[in-house]
Parts: C-alpha cells; structure tokens; sequence
C-alpha cells in the first residue's frame, strides 16, 4: 500500500511530466539563454535578481509551450495566418453583389465570382484593368489615404447601359504585404431598380390619367344638372345615363387595379391545388354565353371528353380565360364567331407534356408591332376604341402574371384582317388527379 505522500507525489509526476519532457527537449534554447544571461549579468547590463526571474519565465514557457520537435509554435502560428487568409477570402466570395478586394497599391488580391464574371477582375492586375472610372480610382485614393468608406455612382456602357453603386470599404487590420487586403469594393447594380422606379411612375401616372377622365366628366355632367338643366327632364335623363356608365368605367379600372395588385402578390406563392381545364372553360363558355349573345358573336368550346388536369388556382384560371374571351368578344368582328379549343401537346425536348387552350376570333387582326406590348399595363392598340368598349387596358397585363405563376405560356398570333389567336399553354399535373 502506497501512503498518502506517496500518491500525491506520483498525481504530481503524472500532471509534470508532459512539462517536464517538453523542458528536457528544449534544453539546448535553455542553455544559449542561459550563457547570454551571464554575459549581460557579468557585463553589468543585468541585475543577479533579474536575470533570475528571467530565467525562471523561460523554463516555464519552454516546459508549457507545445513543442513538435521545436517547430510547433512556428507551424501553429502559420496555420492562424493560413486559416485567416481563407476566412476573408470565403468573406469576399459570400458576398452577393461584385466584391474586390485591393492592397495599398491598388491591386486585385482577390475577387468573388460575381466580379470575375461581370468585370473580368483578376487576381494580381490593378483597379484599373476592370475600371477606368476616374471617380473610382479617385474614391480608392481618398479611402487609403483617409481611411473611411466612400461611395460613388458609376455609369457603365458595354457592353450594355448600366448604372452602379460602388462602395470602397478601408479594412481595420490591413497591413503592407502585397497579399494583405487593404480595401474592400462592392458593387451594386441600380438598373433594375431604376427601371421599377421608371415602371411604377408610369403605372401611377396610367392609373391617374384613367380614372381621372370619368371623374372630370362625372363633375361636368353634376355641375351642368345642378344648373342649366335642373328643370330639364330630357336632358337630365341623357346625362344620368352617361355618368352611369363612366361610374361603371371607374368600377371596372378599381376591380382590375385591384385584380392585378392581388396577382402580383400571390405571383411567386406555390401552387397546391389542381383544376380541370376542361371544366374551367365549360364554366367560362356558360358565363359568358349572354355577353357574346348580345354581342351578336357566336361562342364555340371544342374539347375532348378526358379530364385535362393542371396544377393551379382554379378561381385565377377561370379569370385568365375570362378576360381572353372577352377581349375576343369585345374587339372581334361584329356578328362573327370566337372558338375555345382545347387540345393535349405530349412532351418533347425536355419539356412535359401540357395543354394548350386556343381562344381564336375573326376579327381584324392586329398588326405586328403591338404583339410584343399587349401584355403591358395601359397598353391599347386603339386608346379610343378601348375606352369606348370598356376597355382598362389591365386584361392581359393580369393574365400575364396569372400565368407566371401557373410556370404557363402565353402565345399571341395574328394577321391583319384575319383575326387573332390568344394561345395559353399550361404544364400538365403529374398524377392527372383532380382534388375536389
């Protein structure tokens, strides 16, 4: 049986003796430590008690530090500059937008995929080789100089019309090494940003012009039957019926104003229902069968009896055929005929197989260079004529994005005085089960 003593020493010789071996192996840097002590001690530079507490310290550090063969603290301090080294880079290369990042002298040590792809930027060229804007090799210049964060539009033309945000960053721990980052640039691409902007002041400036015509005319006719014809019985009923009818215009203009706000917020949300095609156009062909009757306009549907079933929102659908038919009532020739055809496209070239609803009128036909704007908000072919039929000039616009939503295809053909096809194409459901 070993005695108390006894155990405690030997925990103590367990704990010490990983120190211990690592202070033996490290006995020759003791040694040279030693003898330069003396040397100071004897030369007077050092006191005795000095040096002794200086000597203690280092056998401490030598027993304490980890020791591979001498080399491990060398080899540790390298792999902290290595592991720092691939951190700012993978930094860099998270960035959403183009970031680049410089040493002081202006020089690329490294550039994220968006900037290599958008300005060619390159690992070792200067600022200069992927931009010669003078306003940003001046806000580089101010930012070493200065050390703060500056910002400077930019206009880029090729290879097409851009305009960016370039934001030029001085990091803190920069250092003089030509590999060492010493600013950071980002850029962002105000282009699409300035086109919304563009797009959302038209639609307002759209919006206001359309619904402030009713209006104007609505506040003429009230002003005139609270005047001059107050009295006049005639007169009173003609101007009754016209501003029936512009409220009705303005009611139309808010519902599809309206209509086409809810779309665009639901474009990007999934689709977990699924509907009948087949269904859908047989319940439009109904609804609208008065519409076309007064119209003078024959309505035709042509489909097979098998169920066509797609993967949608079966109310938007109803909507998107709705407003094509209409449109082939409305603009259509007078007493002609509008067909719905609904047929089944197999898959081919990687695509699924879908089906395609053909609405086709025999109307006037509408010349080529409108085709490619009819799905635009407010665009009409004929501003009159529209208006005049009680057009919003919203219809397409919402099935556009009806459709978007559907991952849907809209196909419009036609030939001046032989009419118009609206072609919709819709991915087919997977397990072709409709879920009541």
């Amino acid at each position: 049986m070993l005695s108390r003593a006894q155990e405690i020493w030997l925990r103590l010789g367990e704990r010490f003796e990983p120190a211990v071996a690592r202070l033996l192996a490290r006995r020759a840097e003791l040694a040279v430590a030693a003898a330069l002590t003396a040397i100071f001690v004897i030369a007077g530079g050092l006191s005795p008690r000095v040096a002794t507490l200086g000597l203690m310290a280092a056998a401490v550090l030598a027993a304490w530090w980890p020791n591979d063969s001498g080399t491990g603290g060398a080899r540790a301090l390298a792999q902290t500059a290595t592991d720092g080294d691939r951190l700012w880079r993978m930094v860099i290369d998270a960035v959403p937008e183009p970031a680049v990042a410089l040493n002081s002298h202006g020089q690329i040590v490294h550039a994220n995929p968006q900037a290599e792809e958008q300005f060619r930027a390159r690992r070792g060229g200067h600022l200069a080789s992927m931009s010669r804007a003078p306003e940003l090799l001046a806000a580089v210049e101010d930012a070493l100089q200065l050390r703060r964060a500056c910002a400077v539009e930019l206009q880029a033309r090729v290879p097409v019309e851009r305009r960016l945000l370039a934001t030029v960053v001085p990091l803190e721990h920069a250092g003089a090494a030509p590999g060492t980052p010493t600013l950071m640039i980002t850029f962002r691409d105000l282009t699409e940003q300035d086109r919304l902007a563009r797009m959302r002041a038209d639609f307002v400036a759209n919006a206001s012009h359309e619904l402030r015509t009713p209006l104007a005319s609505l506040k003429g006719y009230v002003e005139t039957l609270q005047g001059s014809a107050k009295d006049d019985a005639a007169a009173r009923e003609r101007f009754l019926k016209i501003m029936s009818e512009q409220a009705e215009r303005m009611s139309r203009l808010v519902d599809d104003l309206l209509s086409l706000s809810r779309v665009e917020m639901r474009e990007y949300l999934p689709l977990s229902e699924e509907a009948d095609l087949g269904s859908v156009l047989t319940e439009v062909a109904q609804t609208l069968e008065p519409l076309a009757r007064r119209a003078g306009v024959t309505l035709t549907l042509s489909r097979s009896d098998e169920e066509a079933v797609v993967r949608g929102d079966r109310d938007e659908l109803m909507q998107v055929f709705q407003n094509l038919v209409q449109n082939a009532i409305k603009y259509g020739r007078s007493g002609g005929k509008v067909e719905m055809r609904l047929t089944r496209e197999a898959a081919a070239s990687g695509r699924p197989e879908r089906y395609r609803v053909d609405v086709t009128d025999d109307g006037p036909g509408i010349a080529p260079q409108h085709l490619p704007r009819l799905t635009e908000r407010f665009y009409r072919v004929n501003v009159a004529a529209s208006r005049e039929k009680g057009g919003t000039g919203l219809g397409l616009a919402i099935v556009k994005h009806i459709l978007n939503r559907h991952r849907g295809e809209l196909a419009i053909t036609s030939k001046l005085g032989h009419g118009s096809t609206f072609s919709v194409l819709l991915p087919s459901a997977p397990d072709q089960v409709v879920h009541s």
